[in-house]
């Protein structure tokens, strides 16, 4: 007889219902916490997949088009600290599959974030708390995914904060603003190349002063290989003529090409080598060039690397003929 009386399985439009109802009541009663934590766990495991089955695809499609209703991840993220550790883990997780969920080929998530994009003004505050730095900053790198609210955090005054977040003195969260703010520079090309042309001024020279000349060994090495990728993608091109063009920052690779760190020489190189190779080099950079010119080949003659790599070799031979065919005369 009991099996008359057995619960129906819940779908998950109802545990998504359910969990934004305790949301609701988490932010009055801590009690609810514990069925919140399990509801987390199944929606984790919708999403997911367990170790007896793979995600169901209409599953995970009731369960996104449900989240996004009624305000359920604003309700989310906002109860967030109030949970274990193991539950925001699973928050976080069920966040960043969320942003990738297609109902219909549509992205709900990017919809939804469209029109609640102060939600990225908490998560981006969220690297001032210790405790919820990790789990913000891992939600944050997945709804950059959506180039609306990689604008809106690029055209943000929050972006001059990942400058100072960068250098944090906890290792594991500077890390983590250093991937975030890596992934808004590189994900969308043409949303940053013209973030990069609207604020060349300011940025770079945030950049130069606080990532690449930074004391901190770490940050140097990761800001010059940022550098790099960025001056290097053909969307930037504009950005990089201007930033070859400038003496302070041919001072600044010079400096770093110099660093007994191999992978900070490896990586300036890279930078280094699109000063030599503009071909409308101002008078300045060519002086400057000149009169380095003996203690940079010897320099680059002694620049190798570990595994052996044609272009590397290719491209250090390019520049030192480059470097030691500049004339005086050629300053006009």
């Amino acid at each position: 007889m009991k099996s008359l009386f057995k619960s129906k399985p819940r779908t998950p439009s109802d545990i998504v219902r359910h969990t934004r109802d305790l949301l609701r009541l988490t932010n009055r009663d801590d009690d609810k916490t514990a069925e919140l934590t399990k509801n987390l766990r199944e929606m984790k495991s919708i999403l997911y997949g367990n170790s007896e089955s793979e995600p169901v695809p209409e599953a995970c499609a009731q369960l996104t088009q449900e989240f996004f209703k009624e305000n359920t991840l604003r309700l989310l993220i906002q109860c967030l600290p109030k949970l274990n550790l193991e539950a925001r883990k699973d928050a976080t997780q069920i966040v960043a599959n969320l942003q990738r969920q297609q109902v219909q080929s549509k992205l709900i998530a990017s919809d939804y974030l469209e029109t609640n994009l102060d939600l990225m003004d908490v998560l981006i505050s969220g690297y001032e708390n210790m405790d919820m730095a990790l789990h913000y900053g891992a939600m944050l790198r997945e709804c950059i995914r959506h180039q609306i609210v990689a604008k809106y955090v690029l055209d943000s005054p929050h972006m001059k904060k990942f400058f100072d977040y960068i250098q944090l003195p906890n290792f594991d969260i500077a890390a983590d603003a250093g991937a975030t703010f890596k992934e808004l520079l590189m994900r969308h090309k043409s949303t940053v190349a013209e973030f990069l042309s609207k604020n060349y001024e300011w940025f770079f020279d945030e950049y130069n002063s606080k990532l690449l000349e930074s004391s901190n060994y770490i940050t140097r090495r990761q800001a010059v290989k940022v550098l790099g990728d960025m001056l290097l993608d053909r969307s930037n091109s504009a950005v990089m003529t201007q930033y070859v063009s400038s003496r302070d920052n041919l001072r600044i690779l010079m400096n770093l090409l110099r660093e007994s760190s191999k992978s900070i020489q490896i990586e300036a190189f890279h930078v280094f080598k699109l000063f030599v190779a503009n071909q409308k080099k101002p008078a300045d950079i060519i002086s400057i060039l000149v009169a380095n010119r003996s203690k940079l080949l010897r320099l680059l003659g002694d620049l190798k690397i570990a595994k052996e790599d044609e272009q590397f070799e290719a491209d250090k031979a390019q520049v030192i003929r480059e470097i030691a065919a500049l004339e005086p005369r050629d300053i006009a």
